[in-house]
């Protein structure tokens, strides 16, 4: 669960410090006060998109910082393993610094970690539905995700196999439809194919070759010099009265003071080697001497070949490695073509194999959709009834409850067209949930389905923003208890305008903003018992506190806490 929340300029708010447990936890304040901006920063802390604009006019960063404590079993920690994160005795602390740049760093315990990390974990940490989430139930797009979903994980391996299969067919069409394109094309490819082959073939190029040829380009332009340069090394190294001679006399002179005195016998071994060495390296620069040639007609062949090298490199790649691979994959590509027959007639026959694969995969994947839509009409259904929608029936809808039998077309989720229909009243025939839901049905539905879906996903910690847009009355107070029940088994934080739903909380905090010295800022606040009654009192009268709304805060206190244990 979230344990622990600190902001620092971010938006309007200039820094807060949250601490929250288990429960039922209300964010209320004043329209404009800075309620949603929480959420937004909670959306960072999971792999929400960061922008310049969160940052506090006048500084430098945002930051935000959240602490989770995971209990055994978490699936954010099976994440972290597969990530190759650590994690510290249950906890996990996630930071997100956003620049005036709009340029942003995530940390998980203190690793640095990709945005596309983070949201991995992020997806089993939070669950957030936004203001405005409940309008994804007017996309029929959705809908079938939604039903995926639910089906579980014998529905999802099914699906998986199925896209897997899907997307071979799709690789092969492309592939099929390349060998079709138009002969000249083709003939016009294999020329220039079969070119490019024959002329790095016929160069028989050698990885590294390129590097030899210059240094001995280097040596045979130079023959002269050098032959003048290690003669006259070689002559002062080993001619007479010169530097191995002077040195060999040097260890004669040694050699009859070390036998008086043996304090320099380290001196006459340093030149004793010193000798030695000299001779080795005089006997090596005869050699080099002696090798030395001007050869011009090799000279000639070094610079041609050298020449060839480079006229490949403008074409095919920056070293000789880069042309030889290039040959190969040209080699590859015209055999491809030159047995496109042959490719061809094996690609059809793989095209049909898989084609009767998704025959077969795309009806039992409706067949197990249908079980789940059955199910889930059932459980959505359930759950309306408790949020005071009794008698209204959800239909899942496939394509031929829809527009009729119609041949059946693979897209990359099968072969359904699912939508969600809804019959508020009863009697009346099921319609599309898009064209007659009101925005408090909308609200609710979507209640309902993330109340069965925080059943399934192991996700711990519910985050609803306004999710009660829209409802009052009965309705407002059907959807505080769904809330409160929520909030017996694990944590929710709910911002809400309906003080039937900040009656139910557990825990109460209070957002304000004030304006000081030319800068505002928002406030945020754990209410006490009187703090959440002043608050309930202001959210029933607007601003001016009565007595009346006093008691009126007072008792519906008193009756949440009885509806509560009553649960």
């Amino acid at each position: 669960m979230l344990h622990e929340l600190s902001i620092r300029d971010f938006a309007i708010i200039e820094q807060v410090h949250l601490t929250f447990s288990e429960g039922f936890h209300i964010l209320t304040g004043e329209t404009g006060a800075g309620k949603s901006i929480l959420f937004d920063a909670l959306s960072l802390i999971v792999g929400g998109r960061g922008s310049a604009d969160f940052v506090r006019h006048g500084a430098k960063k945002a930051e935000v910082e959240a602490l989770f404590e995971l209990a055994a079993g978490h699936p954010a920690i099976k994440e972290l393993e597969v990530l190759g994160l650590t994690q510290d005795d249950g906890s996990l602390l996630i930071r997100r610094e956003i620049l005036q740049s709009g340029k942003s760093t995530c940390r998980m315990n203190g690793q640095l970690v990709t945005l596309a990390m983070l949201r991995q974990v992020g997806e089993v940490l939070l669950d957030i539905h936004g203001q405005h989430e409940h309008q994804s139930l007017m996309r029929t797009e959705e809908h079938l995700v939604w039903l995926d979903a639910y089906g579980g994980p014998f529905l999802a391996a099914e699906l998986e196999k199925y896209k897997q299969s899907f997307q071979e067919y799709q690789d092969i069409t492309k592939e099929l439809a390349k060998i079709n394109r138009d002969e000249k094309e083709i003939a016009q490819r294999i020329d220039l194919l079969t070119f490019q082959r024959d002329e790095i073939a016929a160069a028989r190029l050698q990885v590294g070759e390129d590097e030899e040829l210059n240094q001995e380009q280097s040596r045979l332009a130079n023959a002269e010099h050098l032959t003048h340069s290690s003669a006259s090394a070689f002559e002062l190294l080993y001619g007479e009265e010169q530097g191995g001679e002077r040195i060999n006399r040097a260890a004669r002179d040694l050699e009859e003071i070390v036998s008086f005195d043996d304090s320099l016998k380290d001196v006459l071994e340093l030149v004793q080697s010193a000798y030695f060495q000299v001779e080795e390296a005089a006997r090596q620069l005869g050699r080099y001497r002696d090798e030395l040639e001007f050869d011009p007609m090799r000279l000639s062949e070094v610079d041609e070949r050298l020449t060839v090298i480079e006229q490949l490199k403008r074409k095919y790649g920056d070293t000789v490695e880069e042309i030889i691979l290039h040959g190969e994959a040209v080699a590859k590509e015209l055999e491809g073509l030159e047995h496109r027959d042959e490719t061809k007639q094996e690609l059809s026959e793989r095209q049909a194999s898989i084609l009767t694969e998704l025959g077969e995969q795309a009806p039992l994947l409706t067949q197990l959709r249908k079980e789940a839509a059955t199910s889930l009409e059932h459980r959505v259904e359930g759950e309306l009834m408790d949020l005071n929608m009794k008698g209204t029936h959800i239909k899942v809808a496939f394509h031929e409850d829809v527009g009729g039998e119609q041949e059946i077309q693979f897209t990359a989720t099968g072969a359904d067209d699912v939508e969600f229909l809804i019959a508020p009243n009863p009697g009346e025939p099921p319609r599309p949930l898009a064209k007659i839901a009101s925005g408090g049905e909308l609200s609710r539905i979507m209640l309902a389905l993330k109340t069965i879906f925080s059943d399934l996903d192991g996700i711990n910690t519910l985050i609803f923003d306004e999710i009660d847009t829209g409802v009052s009355g009965r309705a407002a107070q059907a959807i505080a208890e769904k809330i409160a029940r929520l909030g017996k088994n694990r944590q929710v934080l709910c911002v809400t305008h309906l003080p039937q739903v900040a009656c139910m909380a557990d825990i109460h905090f209070s957002i304000s903003k004030e304006s000081k010295e030319g800068k505002t800022r928002t406030r945020v606040k754990m209410l006490t018992e009187d703090g959440r009654v002043m608050e309930l009192a202001r959210m029933l009268g607007g601003v001016e506190v009565t007595e009346t709304t006093r008691t009126h805060a007072i008792e519906m206190i008193r009756l949440a806490e009885q509806t509560k244990e009553g649960m």
